[in-house]
């Protein structure tokens, strides 16, 4: 005889221990006990309780080893009214979780009560639909999503590494993206820099990147920052971007964009390039980590970093070294896994052998800049810190510079 909704609700009630609200406060206030909301994403979008954890009752044989791996761990289960909570508990014990409790009165009974709740972000029908593939990522969801929306990302650079950096993070949904060049777009630039076309020759980058990003996803907010970065703008530009992509192609930018974020204690996502080789790395001394000076606490001497056009770079090699740099600034936004702080992954694209290599930087106690009593307190001129005469172009491209020709990148 088949069994009805009613035989298969009395059979779980009978193997499932129920707890009331009363009791579930005081063991959601005891660490290492999850709340696991059942409820669908609309319902979760509502209204929830901020120590939740959302599963979809129809997704939780799929996820829930993945969130909640520990079968020892106490669950209490929670959905709107108690039902589904209960058959997702008797699921839960079946797939060997020992300590697991359906809450009577669910989310409804909680909010009857006056107890706290929260309520995401509105997501418009369009974004539910563009970020779908983000919103089934346990590490992003919708939080990360938000997050991501509100962001602020400056990018240094509109040109090689700035392309793919640039699209991505727009792909993302990052809601606001800075752009800082004043170079105009070249015949030579499309080999590698994705973002600008043909029919913008002459047009500046800024503005060609705002069209294409635009056209990618329209929510993004884009401001462009036409100006050499100098010593005199740097730390009013990059002061409302919660990170800053470094897509420069040269060594006073890189030294005055590094020392700009580890006064202003804003991470820094780096990224250099050079025929087949490149790297990329985050600079966060607020975090602990090192920062540029570290790894390179003197320039080269001028002359020695040859500059794209002289050494050349291989078209695709910027779009693996950008999209990491996207990659990493959107694990700083949405604080997924472990960002690249002191570490710094290199590639050599010709090798069979060592053609991806994570590297250590370890930070340097005496570093005149984030070090334990640091000598410079302010930007400084840093064309006459590197030996040069006249300013440097703005951020074409980034080269992995003569540090890294000469060998390991980080030395």
């Amino acid at each position: 005889m088949a069994k009805t909704s009613k035989n298969i609700l009395d059979e779980a009630s009978s193997t499932i221990k129920q707890i009331d609200i009363d009791e579930a406060r005081r063991m959601i206030e005891s660490p290492g006990t999850v709340l696991l909301d059942v409820r669908e994403s609309d319902e979760w979008r509502q209204g929830h309780i901020a120590q939740a954890v959302a599963i979809p009752r129809g997704f939780l044989e799929l996820r829930i080893e993945e969130r909640i791996p520990d079968r020892k761990t106490p669950v209490i289960v929670q959905c709107a009214s108690g039902t589904r909570s209960l058959l997702a508990a008797r699921t839960m014990r079946e797939l060997g979780y020992e300590n697991v409790y359906s809450m009577t009165g669910g989310f409804s009974a909680w909010k009857d009560r006056g107890l706290p709740w929260v309520a995401d972000r509105a997501f418009t029908a369009g974004e539910l639909a563009r970020y779908s593939r983000h919103f089934v990522i346990p590490e992003v969801g919708e939080k990360g999503q938000a997050k991501l929306l509100d962001a602020r990302v400056l990018l240094l650079g509109a040109g090689a590494l700035g392309s793919p950096a640039a699209l991505y993070l727009a792909a993302a949904g990052v809601g606001t993206i800075g752009l800082v060049d004043f170079d105009a777009v070249d015949l030579s630039n499309l080999q590698r820099q994705i973002i600008h076309t043909t029919d913008r020759v002459g047009t500046a980058k800024t503005e060609s990147a705002q069209k294409q990003i635009n056209a990618l996803n329209p929510g993004v907010k884009v401001i462009r920052h036409d100006v050499r970065l100098t010593s005199g703008n740097a730390m009013d530009i990059i002061k409302d971007y919660d990170v800053v992509v470094n897509c420069g192609d040269n060594f006073p930018t890189r030294y005055l964009i590094n020392d700009a974020c580890v006064l202003s204690k804003k991470p820094l996502v780096d990224g250099a390039i050079f025929r087949f080789e490149g790297n990329a790395t985050v600079f966060y001394p607020a975090k602990g980590g090192p920062c540029y000076r570290c790894l390179y606490p003197e320039p080269a001497p001028p002359g020695m970093a040859p500059s794209c056009a002289e050494a050349g770079v291989l078209g695709a090699l910027p779009g693996l070294i950008g999209s990491i740099e996207a990659l990493e600034a959107i694990k700083l936004i949405i604080d997924a896994g472990s960002p690249l702080i002191g570490k710094l992954v290199y590639f050599d694209t010709l090798s069979d052998k060592d053609y991806v290599r994570v590297l250590k930087i370890r930070k340097n106690p005496k570093c005149p800049v984030c070090g334990e009593h640091p000598s410079q307190t302010t930007l400084i001129d840093y064309e006459a810190f590197c030996g040069l005469g006249a300013p440097a172009n703005g951020g074409e491209d980034a080269e992995l510079t003569a540090h890294a020709s000469a060998g390991s990148p980080a030395r």
